[in-house]
């Protein structure tokens, strides 16, 4: 093995059951050794992510049974490789997507799906860019597949995925309405994004004046009565991206149902004759297939991020840097919906 380690434990957070963000615990265990074509991480940022939120509450659609160790993705440096892994990964600063296990001082992952940052681009700002970025870039470039001179609606725009959505929408030339509550829409104006106020406003009554002839794309995570809106907003060869359930994020019951009609809808609308599309935007669609080709496309992708954060075409936006230990009240900040940007989890 590999790199030498100066801890020989490790701290990590514990989701062990349907708790308030308090209800999380902490817990000390013995670091693990990477196995083979495994690295050690050792943990510089990780985030709060509405994954993370829908987890807490057992409605995320797949997440794995209580107790678990939530953390959708983090950012960190390589501390021991076990055999097999290319040389001179240690000592390199990755980014990895994990769905699980992100919020611990170390994780170990396969040396696969982790993927270099680029230097001079900080753990935190890179945090804020894995799976927010990925989602983005994916539903923008390749669902949407957009082109300069178009228009499309963010719902969210002010949240995590959403104002990087904005952000690469507008490098790549596309007039942007963005829904978002009064107190964000300065920032949003500034992003060069025409705000609507879903509070107080008819979103689809607006989006219409903005755009008589329909948009060319809707990025919607809301779910619920706002899907059914979101398709009729469509122009002619327009695309819906579904990628969420946000309104039903406090209801019982079923945590698959919300998703399931979202999927019911998105195969019926498919079958319609007038040119549109939808899609229920999956991140980690197509790795039980192929991880090879899965692994690829996530690496190329979020490079393409990286890029675009280097070129200042997309900002890290951190919305506050609370140590692990303080994870209950990064959870409540998050939840809040008073923040712009990301609550990033450090050591």
């Amino acid at each position: 093995m590999e790199g030498v380690i100066a801890s020989r434990e490790l701290l990590e957070v514990v989701l062990p059951g349907t708790v308030e963000p308090e209800g999380l615990q902490l817990r000390y265990r013995a670091l693990p050794a990477p196995e083979a074509g495994q690295i050690l991480i050792a943990m510089e940022a990780t985030g709060v992510s509405f994954a993370e939120q829908q987890m807490r509450r057992g409605r995320y659609y797949d997440q794995p049974p209580f107790p678990f160790v939530p953390g959708y993705d983090l950012v960190g440096t390589v501390r021991a490789a076990g055999s097999g892994v290319t040389p001179g990964l240690v000592g390199k600063r990755v980014a990895a997507l994990t769905k699980v296990g992100g919020w611990a001082s170390h994780v170990v992952i396969d040396a696969a799906d982790a993927v270099e940052v680029p230097a001079g681009v900080g753990a935190a700002e890179a945090e804020t860019l894995v799976v927010n970025g990925i989602t983005a870039w994916q539903m923008l470039h390749r669902k949407a597949r957009v082109r300069a001179g178009q228009t499309v609606l963010v719902h969210g725009a002010n949240g995590g995925v959403g104002t990087v959505l904005v952000q690469l929408a507008r490098a790549a030339g596309v007039k942007v309405i963005g829904t978002a509550s009064a107190r964000h829409h300065d920032a949003l104006r500034e992003l060069g994004v025409t705000p609507v106020d879903y509070r107080t406003e008819d979103v689809p009554g607006r989006v219409r004046e903005l755009a008589p002839n329909g948009v060319d794309a809707v990025f919607d995570h809301v779910g619920g009565r706002s899907v059914i809106d979101s398709w009729r907003l469509l122009a002619p060869g327009g695309t819906l991206v579904s990628y969420g359930s946000a309104a039903t994020r406090d209801d019982t019951g079923s945590k698959q149902w919300p998703v399931l009609k979202i999927l019911g809808r998105v195969w019926l609308w498919n079958t319609l004759p007038n040119g549109r599309r939808a899609y229920f935007f999956n991140v980690w669609a197509g790795r039980a297939l192929s991880k090879n080709r899965f692994r690829a496309r996530l690496r190329a992708d979020l490079a393409e991020v990286f890029a675009a954060l280097q070129r200042d075409e997309v900002t890290a936006r951190i919305a506050a840097r609370l140590p692990l230990a303080r994870v209950a009240e990064a959870m409540r900040l998050a939840e809040s919906g008073t923040v712009a940007g990301k609550v990033v989890l450090i050591p």
